[in-house]
């Protein structure tokens, strides 16, 4: 910066807007995108920024590109990757939170990357559940590593977190403004910060394993079932969702004998799958023959398979292998339904309906006024009015609620899922990468081009795209570009640059970016990570500018400190955590407290290192 800036009206507007927007954002008289709108409104008819540009962030290549992210990231999910890269998890992870830590955080880390971290956390939480309780590790040990190396994932590439998506639009916008004979700042490419991502997850997962046990809570019901349904399940009808796998030796004299022979054995659990071989077979009929080597997926109490393998000689596994996949809560679980008036099963018994063979659903137990049914029920006669409680898969339940013979009043996750589109996810998600590192396209274009091109192959339709969209980020960050765009060319950011240089003097380089990295992580604990960039951005490329500095790494430190949230619950992924994990606001700042300074020092010497 030449010469003294001398302070304006429109400056004083811009700063009586900026302090509005951080009173909105903190005090939350309105949802943040509602604010994000009315400052928008405001900068335009106030004439801070002109009519025809007040509009431009719909447009910008920042929302275009977290549009094509959310979309993408959705079309994965229907597919069932990430359930079979869960099931994986589970498998290899073993019974110890030194194993199970590092996988299951690094996994979500990875899968952060590329997609909105809250998507990341929401698609592994139900998986956290499962491994706490066949681990019995304690739930709150397990989702707050999980949730913070999700948000730790979106610093691994230019895609994985809105700032560093926001972070090239504003650099662009920056280089609009540029005094005369400095050289425009070159954008940063997606993969430009893999290498601070990988260590932040490295450092994060470390960070646990080392001093996770003294940070972490451990709640004493942290491995009993969260969900209020499996509660209700246990506390009318006595059903446990402890599914234990089990295998059936060549002397046990089950072998040669039906399902429903296994299922008569006084107290047996429920057989819920069944392999044989390769073959394996949720629900499976009552009438299949059990050979030797068969691998079971059976129900009940610890105590109530311990009996029934003592009395019928199997050997029960210490983890689930076989059915990890197939019994994941987002595929399977537990419901129930009700017989109305002229269905066409009253009056026929469960064998007769064949729940099983015709819709792929077990029946648990039968409610029926106020008595509960669980013995014999497979000639069990249904009336009019009975509950039945089965357990299937969310499809085969969908498929059952089409008939009218059935009323659900259970709500369960249904999802369409595309197993046989992977291949199509797959490619139009590695061309968008491609795009995006060996062409000129433009970032959201590039995305768009893989986003559309699910659409177009069927991995997702055009209606759950819709809904796959985050709205709320979208309008947050599109309302808030425009008053970016002011901060910029009214020379606010380059006049407040000016009066910090002023009143801290001579100090390295890295103390201002030190400096600017710890209020980007005061912004964002106390308003949105895009706020935060937004007004820290162009500040930062002034301060730069000012000392003789790089202004793109200054600029990228602010972006990536959007990130240092860990402190208080205010953060989604933070807020997702809090309740399954019994979380208080105390333990994000024992835990959170030394994770966001490990963030800081982290962050200036990597960077530095870098560019």
């Amino acid at each position: 910066m030449s010469g003294s800036i001398t302070f304006t009206q429109d400056m004083l507007a811009v700063i009586l807007v900026l302090g509005l927007t951080i009173y909105l954002f903190v005090s939350e008289v309105v949802r943040v995108d509602v604010a994000a709108l009315l400052i928008m409104v405001l900068v335009g008819a106030t004439g801070i920024v002109p009519a025809a540009h007040v509009f431009d962030g719909f447009a910008s290549n920042a929302v275009i590109s977290i549009i094509a992210v959310m979309i993408m990231g959705a079309g994965l999910d229907r597919t069932g990757i990430m359930t079979l890269l869960a099931g994986y998890i589970l498998r290899v992870g073993g019974n110890t939170e030194g194993r199970i830590i590092p996988i299951l955080s690094g996994t979500v880390g990875i899968i952060s990357s590329f997609m909105q971290n809250i998507g990341a956390a929401a698609l592994f939480l139900p998986v956290v559940s499962r491994i706490s309780a066949r681990t019995g590790i304690a739930l709150s040990r397990l989702l707050m590593p999980m949730g913070f190396c999700a948000i730790l994932g979106g610093t691994m590439t230019m895609v994985g977190s809105s700032p560093l998506i926001l972070l090239n639009d504003l650099i662009l916008n920056a280089n609009e403004a540029l005094p005369d004979g400095v050289a425009p700042m070159r954008t940063f490419h997606l993969f430009a910060v893999t290498p601070i991502g990988i260590v932040m997850i490295t450092a994060g997962i470390a960070y646990f394993i080392l001093l996770g046990s003294r940070l972490l809570p451990e709640m004493d019901d942290a491995t009993a079932d969260t969900s209020t349904t499996a509660q209700y399940f246990e506390d009318l009808y006595g059903l446990k969702g402890d599914i234990f796998e089990a295998t059936v030796p060549a002397n046990s004299p089950l072998v040669g004998r039906s399902i429903g022979d296994a299922e008569g054995i006084p107290d047996a659990p429920f057989v819920l799958g069944m392999r044989v071989g390769r073959d394996i077979a949720l629900e499976p009929p009552i009438d299949a023959l059990i050979p030797a080597g068969t691998t079971f997926a059976l129900m009940g109490s610890s105590e109530q398979v311990r009996r029934f393998a003592r009395a019928t000689g199997l050997s029960v596994a210490r983890n689930m292998e076989a059915f990890v996949e197939l019994l994941n809560p987002s595929r399977a679980g537990v419901s129930e339904v009700v017989i109305p008036p002229a269905s066409s099963v009253a009056g026929r018994t469960i064998r007769d309906v064949a729940m099983r063979k015709r819709y792929g659903a077990h029946v648990l137990a039968i409610n029926r006024q106020e008595e509960i049914i669980r013995h014999d029920l497979t000639d069990t006669e249904l009336q009019v009015g009975d509950t039945l409680v089965l357990h299937s898969f969310w499809d085969d339940l969908h498929r059952l609620v089409q008939d009218r013979s059935f009323v659900c009043v259970t709500n369960y996750p249904y999802e369409v899922t595309r197993p046989h589109r992977v291949y199509h996810a797959l490619v139009f998600f590695l061309l968008a990468i491609g795009l995006t590192l060996f062409t000129d396209l433009r970032l959201s274009l590039a995305l768009l081009t893989g986003a559309v091109g699910m659409i177009l192959s069927g991995v997702i339709t055009i209606d759950e795209a819709y809904r796959s969209v985050g709205w709320q980020s979208v309008f947050l960050l599109a309302g808030l570009l425009p008053l970016g765009l002011a901060v910029e060319t009214t020379g606010t950011a380059a006049w407040i640059a000016q009066e910090t240089l002023r009143l801290l003097g001579d100090v390295p380089h890295w103390a201002l970016q030190a400096a600017l990295a710890v209020l980007a992580t005061g912004f964002t604990l106390l308003m949105s990570n895009v706020g935060a960039t937004v007004l820290l951005v162009p500040l930062a490329i002034n301060i730069a500018l000012g000392v003789g500095g790089n202004p793109a790494v200054f600029a990228l430190t602010v972006a990536l400190a959007a990130s240092n949230s860990f402190l208080i619950p205010t953060h989604q992924v933070n807020a997702l955590i809090m309740g399954p994990g019994g979380y208080r606001v105390v333990d994000f700042m024992r835990a959170g407290g030394i994770m966001t300074i490990l963030f800081l020092v982290i962050l200036i010497p990597m960077v530095n290192l870098i560019f």
